[in-house]
């Protein structure tokens, strides 16, 4: 198949999920609503009880609203990457992917579309939130801006590609919605993203530990650090491997003849 089809298909994917985010303003706003409830009032009430003491990568004593503003970066991209799988399992039955998982492109590259579609309405309403956060006066790097923008990118794939799998395993939107709270929660409130790890550690080693397991913990770390103009090697290769299983076991997952799909009597085909 010549290149040109493939590139329209692409961005047929990309701008469907940009216009469909463009006419969905209430979701622009919830998804800015969550993390600004967290910054403006829960930061604030904890400030004083749960300053972060000097750590990587920051070279000083920072406030708390400050160290939980990667937290809630990855929390943007974790409810979208889990809503945007949402649609999926709406689209697979009646919608516009119903038509193409029988089109002639493979499936992994119309999961890999929609990923990629879903992981740049993320990178948008990440980037709203940070500029509210500068405005508010939680300011990073300027340079860091830019550094975080393929650890989004890896944060989009892997949360999606988390919430394709997960799709797989339901047909009905009131079932997936109920498991969405099942791994939403967990996955984020079992991190790093709101208390460091060492934190964790002094009230129980238990939770130390699921927290210090959590592939969500590195992504935030990722960002973390990517946000202030550093590299943490071992949260970005721990990241991508996880992306890459994720992303394997969903294509799988929408495999008409071994996967999910096929044990269900198939996803449109």
């Amino acid at each position: 198949m010549p290149l040109m089809p493939w590139l329209h298909c692409l961005r047929g994917v990309v701008s469907r999920e940009l216009l469909r985010f463009l006419h969905q303003r209430s979701r622009f706003l919830a998804a800015l609503v969550r993390p600004l409830v967290w910054l403006f009032v829960f930061a604030a009430g904890f400030r004083m009880a749960l300053g972060v003491a000097m750590t990587e990568p920051y070279q000083t004593y920072i406030l708390y609203e400050v160290y939980i503003v990667p937290g809630l970066v990855g929390m943007i991209q974790l409810f979208n990457g889990m809503q945007s799988s949402l649609s999926m399992v709406y689209d697979r039955e009646m919608g516009s992917m119903r038509v193409l998982l029988v089109s002639p492109f493979p499936r992994w590259y119309l999961l890999v579309c929609k990923l990629l579609a879903s992981t740049l309405v993320s990178v948008v309403q990440v980037y709203v939130f940070l500029a509210i956060a500068w405005w508010y006066g939680i300011q990073a790097p300027p340079l860091g801006y830019l550094w975080i923008l393929p650890t989004l990118v890896v944060t989009g794939f892997m949360v999606g590609s988390l919430g394709l799998l997960l799709s797989t395993f339901v047909r009905q939107l009131e079932n997936f919605a109920g498991i969405m709270n099942f791994v939403i929660f967990p996955m984020f409130f079992l991190s790093s993203a709101l208390y460091p790890l060492w934190r964790i550690r002094e009230g129980s080693y238990l939770v130390y530990q699921i927290a210090a397991l959590n592939p969500f913990t590195q992504a935030v770390e990722m960002i973390r650090f990517a946000l202030y103009e550093r590299v943490n090697l071992e949260a970005i290769l721990i990241s991508v491997m996880v992306t890459l299983v994720l992303l394997g076991l969903a294509i799988l997952g929408y495999n008409p003849s071994r996967g999910m799909m096929a044990r269900k009597g198939g996803g449109g085909d």
